[in-house]
C-alpha cells in the first residue's frame, strides 16, 4: 500500500529526533553564514523550452534583459524539470521532492483515457498540507512570503472559512489572476488607468510584482512569480508580434511571431523586476532563480508555426525525451557566482528548495521538510566544475494530450534510460554524442542498460511509485479519446 500522510508526517518526527540539527546530506545542507538576509526571487516561466532564450540559442527570439542576467550569472546547460507536464514540476519546486513521491504526477486535473492500453493510477491533485513548502520554510524564519501568477497545484474544495491556493501554504501575499481576464488579456482593473500594460496578463501581473517589492523593500522577502508565458493559448501584445513579425526567416527553427512576443514579454518583466531592485538598492541583496516547468510545447495542431521547436532535443512538453524536461537554468548569487560562468552538471527542479535554503543561511533541517529528495546547489553555484555522486529520475504514469504514453526514466552521468510502460520497452541513448537521442544504445551497450535498468527498478521500488495498470476497456480505435473526470 502506499504510504499515507499521516504516517509520512509521522516518519519525519521521528527523523527530526534521530538527525542532529548540524547534520548535513541531500535533505538538509549546512547553513552558510551571510552578513545580513538575502532576497530570493524564484522566477518560473511556463512551458519555456531549452532554446527558448536568445542566450540558449534561439534564432528569433530576443531576451536582453535575461541575456544579461545570465552574463551576470551562472547558466546551467544541463537542467531539468521534475516533470514533462507542469503542477508536478511546481509541487516539486515548492516542497524539494520527486512528484512520484508526492503522488502528484500530472497537470490538475490531468486527463483520464478511458479506452487506452493502460489504467492511470489514483494520483493526488494538490499539495498534501502535511508537507512543509519552501514558503513556509522562509516564513518560519520571519521572511515576507509572497506568490505572483500560476499556482495550479490545488483541485480541492476548500471551506470559505479557511485559506486557499497559495495562501494555504506559506504566502502572505498571493495574487494570481485579476479577474475576468480572457486568455492573456486583462480587463481594466478598479483604481486603475488604461496603460497598455495593464492589458497583458505578464504586464499586469509585474506591476503587481514591483509593488509587492515596494512595500516589502525593508524586509527579507521570498518571491515566487510564475508566469504564465509562453503556454497556450498563443496570444501576444500587438506591438511585440508587429515587431518580430518583420523578423521572421523561413529557414528558422523559431517562427512564430506571436509566440516570440510573448517570450519577449516575459524578458521585460525580468527587467522591471531588476530595475526595481536596483532602484532600492536591493541589486546586490537579492538571488534570483530563473527557469522554466518544463520543456517547449512542440505538438502541431494546425500550421506548422503555432508553437516552438526544441531542437537540437527531441521532441517537448507531455515526451519521454529531453525536449520535455530539459530546461534553461539561470541563477545569480551575487558576490559568489562568477559572471558568465557556466555549469553542466546535471540539476533538477527538486534541487531549489535545499539551495535557497542553504544560500539564506536557514536552518536546515528544522525549516524543511525531511523528506527532500533534492540537493543544495550551492557548491556548484561556488565551482561551476563541481559533479554531485546521484542519479535524475522522471516517472509519469500518464497520457498527455500531444500523443505521448506513460513512462519513467533515469539520468545517470550521461546516459538516459527511458521505460515505456505500454510495452514495458526500454531506450537508452548517450547524450554527451547524441543530445537529439537519434541512436538507441540499448541492444549495443547492454553493460550500461543492464546496470541502469537495476537503478530504475530501485528508485520506483523504493518510493513506492504508483504504476499504471492493464485497462480492461482496451480499444485500440478509439484509444486517443479523452473522458471525462
Amino acid at each position: 500500500m502506499n504510504p499515507t500522510p499521516r504516517i509520512l508526517v509521522c516518519f519525519q518526527l521521528l527523523l527530526s529526533l534521530l538527525i542532529p540539527l548540524h547534520t548535513t546530506s541531500a535533505s538538509a545542507a549546512a547553513p552558510s553564514s551571510p552578513t545580513r538576509e538575502l532576497n530570493v526571487i524564484l522566477l518560473l516561466a511556463d512551458d519555456l523550452g531549452w532554446t527558448g532564450l536568445s542566450c540558449y540559442g534561439s534564432d528569433l527570439y530576443e531576451t536582453p534583459n535575461l541575456d544579461q542576467l545570465a552574463k551576470e550569472s551562472m547558466r546551467f546547460t544541463d537542467a531539468y524539470s521534475a516533470c514533462t507536464v507542469c503542477s508536478p514540476t511546481r509541487a516539486s519546486l515548492m516542497t524539494g521532492m520527486y512528484p512520484a513521491k508526492l503522488r502528484l504526477t500530472d497537470f490538475i486535473a490531468g486527463q483520464n483515457r478511458p479506452y487506452a492500453k493502460l489504467n492511470i493510477p489514483d494520483w493526488i491533485k494538490g499539495i498534501s498540507p502535511h508537507y512543509t513548502t519552501i514558503a513556509e520554510a522562509f516564513k518560519k524564519e520571519n521572511y515576507r512570503t509572497i506568490h505572483i501568477g500560476k499556482w495550479h497545484l490545488d483541485n480541492r474544495k476548500t471551506p470559505k472559512d479557511q485559506p486557499s491556493g497559495p495562501s494555504a501554504h506559506g504566502f502572505d501575499e498571493a495574487y494570481v489572476k485579476p479577474n475576468g481576464t480572457k486568455g492573456y488579456f486583462v480587463p481594466n482593473q478598479k483604481g486603475e488607468d488604461n496603460a497598455k500594460d495593464n492589458r497583458y496578463l505578464t504586464d499586469a501581473l509585474t506591476n503587481r510584482a514591483v509593488e509587492a517589492i515596494d512595500r516589502n523593500k525593508d524586509k527579507p522577502f521570498f518571491m515566487h512569480f510564475a508566469y504564465h508565458v509562453p503556454h497556450t493559448p498563443i496570444q501576444a501584445r500587438q506591438d511585440l508580434t508587429d515587431y518580430f513579425a518583420a523578423k521572421v526567416k523561413k529557414e528558422g527553427i523559431h517562427r512564430n511571431p506571436i509566440y516570440a512576443a510573448m517570450v519577449a514579454s516575459l524578458d521585460q518583466s525580468v527587467g522591471r523586476i531588476r530595475k526595481t531592485l536596483k532602484r532600492h538598492k536591493l541589486e546586490n541583496n537579492t538571488v534570483i532563480l530563473f527557469t522554466s516547468d518544463n520543456g517547449g510545447l512542440t505538438q502541431r495542431y494546425g500550421k506548422h508555426d503555432d508553437f516552438t521547436d526544441n531542437l537540437p532535443l527531441r521532441r517537448g512538453k507531455g515526451s519521454a525525451y529531453e525536449g520535455g524536461v530539459r530546461v534553461p537554468l539561470i541563477i545569480h548569487w551575487p558576490g559568489i557566482t562568477d559572471p558568465n560562468s557556466i555549469c553542466a552538471t546535471p540539476v533538477m527542479t527538486i534541487d531549489f528548495y535545499p539551495t535557497v535554503m542553504e544560500i539564506a543561511g536557514l536552518r536546515g533541517s528544522q525549516s524543511h521538510n525531511l523528506l527532500i529528495d533534492g540537493t543544495s546547489l550551492v557548491p556548484c553555484l561556488k565551482n561551476a566544475n563541481h559533479i554531485f555522486d546521484r542519479n535524475l529520475y522522471w516517472h509519469y504514469p500518464h497520457y498527455h494530450a500531444g500523443g505521448d504514453g506513460p513512462y519513467s526514466a533515469i539520468r545517470s552521468n550521461n546516459h538516459r534510460l527511458i521505460q515505456f510502460h505500454e510495452d514495458n520497452q526500454y531506450e537508452l541513448y548517450n547524450l554527451s554524442d547524441d543530445i537529439g537521442e537519434t541512436t538507441n544504445l540499448i541492444t549495443t551497450n547492454q553493460k550500461t542498460a543492464t546496470l541502469l535498468k537495476s537503478r530504475l527498478t530501485g528508485w520506483q521500488n523504493t518510493l513506492n511509485v504508483q504504476m499504471p495498470t492493464p485497462n480492461p476497456n482496451w480499444d485500440p480505435k478509439r484509444a486517443t479519446l479523452v473522458g471525462r473526470r
